[in-house]
């Protein structure tokens, strides 16, 4: 706190959101977030072509914001690419809509990026907004090479102090991500080819390879109401996370940890999950599955899953 208070300058924080037909969640959010401590910041909610509620009730409650009404879904990375571009701060700010955001939760972020140039990206702590006390993200593990699957350290539980003290953590989490723009002018911006789940661990393993550093700051805390959008474990949900798993795995793996974790993935884990739906008759979700592995057969060689679209 001493750090803060002596703070004269306070770089502009550009903060993005995206929204999809939940414009009152947004708008809650948007509350919190005028009630925080940090004084120089600009917020940019992109709206990915809301169909069940009126994104323009936004506008009219808070009119400072900057509302971009995108007229296609294009999805959640290409959402925030958007409001990426029309960024004008130091920094950029993801944040989900269904984050509640603490009035001194961005000053320790700030803190931390202005603290070592080599540190890309920062999240906070995230605890779960329905049970406060319940972590959700304190860091990450990395990306195991063949399941491409990865753990949130401190996931489900009870906050005792476990976590606090900062670290560098192998990806910071969606739902709040401080990145900034010099960050972004090296690196690019998020793969379009995602949609929906893996795009900013593939952001991170860009930023990461390009020489920065990701860090967990501790005494910056947020809550997240959880995934209002997808549901639990719908068609949609399996899909994108089964294709983009692939896709992930396409961009950042090389030689043969990448033959094996193909093998892996073709003979193991995706028939074993897809049988699994297939029994238990839910042949949706195993045409979910069917149709990821389908969609990698059809762009075997399309060169946009290796693009970054550039600032």
């Amino acid at each position: 706190m001493h750090n803060q208070v002596k703070r004269r300058y306070y770089p502009l924080v550009s903060i993005v959101t995206v929204n999809y037909n939940q414009s009152e969640v947004t708008c809650s959010m948007i509350e919190s977030l005028n009630l925080i401590s940090y004084p120089n910041i600009e917020l940019i909610v992109v709206d990915n072509a809301s169909k069940e509620d009126s994104p323009l009730i936004i506008k009219q409650r808070f009119p400072s914001v900057d509302l971009i009404l995108n007229p296609i879904n294009y999805g959640f990375a290409a959402g925030n690419n958007f409001g990426i571009m029309k960024a004008r701060g130091k920094y950029v700010l993801l944040l989900n809509n269904d984050t509640m955001l603490t009035p001194g939760f961005l000053e320790p972020l700030i803190e931390k990026m202005e603290s070592d140039p080599t540190i890309g990206v920062v999240s906070p702590k995230i605890r779960f907004f329905h049970t406060p006390n319940t972590i959700q993200y304190a860091g990450y593990t990395p990306m195991h090479p063949y399941t491409l699957r990865n753990f949130s350290i401190g996931f489900n539980e009870v906050d005792k102090g476990q976590f606090d003290s900062d670290r560098e953590t192998s990806y910071a989490h969606g739902a709040a991500m401080l990145i900034s723009r010099d960050v972004i002018m090296k690196v690019g911006m998020m793969s379009y080819i995602f949609f929906l789940y893996y795009e900013e661990a593939d952001w991170c393993e860009q930023i990461k390879k390009a020489g920065y550093k990701i860090w967990y700051v501790h005494n910056s805390l947020v809550f997240h109401r959880e995934s209002i959008s997808t549901g639990r474990m719908s068609a949609m949900k399996i899909y994108y996370l089964n294709r983009n798993r692939l896709v992930f795995m396409r961009r950042n793996l090389k030689g043969s940890v990448f033959y094996k974790a193909i093998v892996y993935q073709f003979f193991i884990a995706i028939p074993k999950n897809a049988l699994k739906y297939l029994i238990k008759g839910k042949f949706k979700l195993f045409n979910a599955y069917y149709r990821a592995v389908g969609w990698h057969l059809k762009n075997l060689f399309n060169p946009e899953i290796h693009e970054n679209p550039k600032l």
